[in-house]
């Protein structure tokens, strides 16, 4: 369990003047759970991050310890937070702050998440709980400026052991008509290609996700898959440059439709598999510039320009939750 301030890393933090608009975010995932404390000009100032509980008891001690203690290594008392904000796999209704279908994080049945948080905090209608994909893309737009001239469309793209994408379009969330917006993982890329949990065969996740490239190359050294195949193929090793440019293909191809079907400014590469950085930058837009030089119409949508990478230093997920707790997201 760890307390940082990103102001001064290794130095006690001060004690934050107390003032309205001080909230947290708490990002849930199957391994961890970050949180984030931002001030009242959304600045972040301190993260939280611990290992996840599974179940109902356990995900609620953990938001619950996260935002103590982040409001008290800040001088901030947790009654003085504006809200909590809480990122959870699953299916999420962001409405009646339950989740339901979060396996992952041991969660099988509908729960009230935020009702068992803000009673165990003393928070009564302050604490909202949000998809952990929506609250990475609300958290992607705050630490990625926008280009001039550009609009709040936005798709957060997830590259982990799964791949989905988190949608926010004229600065709005888009959930989708059964909160499944975003499910790009799920769509069929290779006809008849790998089987895919889901029950589909030749899923985009079957070859874009960081599970895909652990399957096609599996660690020699006990480094990361993604970061052995990225360095041996810079090498020269012939199959690990096969791996990788599927790779890259697979991605590129995810990119490609949420460009195509949402037309958003910017796709930002975030999830485990992007810590490779500069790379995988290089290695999907070299694929999507390839397929650009070969139509005309894709080139004038310059796809390949719209990708970015989500800040390695700022846990977009835990912010965007902390922007959720604060009442400002529609």
């Amino acid at each position: 369990m760890r307390t940082t301030t990103l102001a001064d890393e290794g130095a006690p933090a001060a004690p934050a003047a107390v003032a309205p608009g001080w909230s947290v975010g708490v990002d849930i995932g199957g391994t961890k759970v970050l949180a984030a404390l931002l001030d009242p000009h959304a600045t972040l100032v301190g993260t939280h991050r611990a290992p996840t509980v599974p179940g109902p008891d356990g995900l609620v001690d953990a938001v619950a310890t996260a935002v103590r203690t982040l409001a008290a290594d800040h001088g901030v008392p947790p009654a003085a937070l504006v809200g909590v904000g809480v990122g959870v796999p699953g299916v999420v209704d962001p409405v009646t702050g339950s989740v339901e279908h979060a396996v992952n994080v041991g969660v099988t049945h509908r729960f009230a998440l935020a009702e068992a948080v803000a009673e165990v905090l003393g928070l009564p209608g302050r604490v909202h709980l949000e998809n952990d994909l929506n609250v990475a893309v609300l958290g992607a737009e705050h630490a990625v400026p926008a280009p001039p001239g550009t609009g709040r469309d936005l798709a957060f793209l997830a590259l982990g052991t799964g791949v989905a994408a988190g949608l926010l379009l004229d600065g709005r969330l888009r959930r989708g008509a059964h909160r499944a917006a975003g499910e790009v993982g799920h769509l069929t890329l290779v006809p008849d290609g790998l089987p895919c949990k889901c029950g589909q065969r030749g899923c985009v996740e079957q070859y874009a996700s960081g599970s895909a490239l652990d399957a096609a190359w599996p660690s020699r050294t006990g480094r990361p898959s993604p970061v052995e195949v990225f360095e041996a193929a810079a090498a020269g090793d012939a199959q690990a440059r096969a791996v990788r440019d599927r790779f890259a293909w697979a991605v590129a191809s995810a990119v490609r439709v949420l460009v195509l079907t949402c037309d958003v400014d910017r796709v930002v590469l975030g999830g485990g598999v992007a810590r490779l950085g500069e790379p995988l930058l290089g290695a999907v837009r070299a694929v999507l510039e390839d397929e650009s030089r070969a139509s005309p119409f894709l080139a004038s949508l310059r796809v390949a320009d719209r990708l970015r990478l989500a800040p390695p230093d700022v846990p977009v997920g835990a912010v965007g939750a902390a922007l959720v707790g604060r009442g400002e997201v529609d």
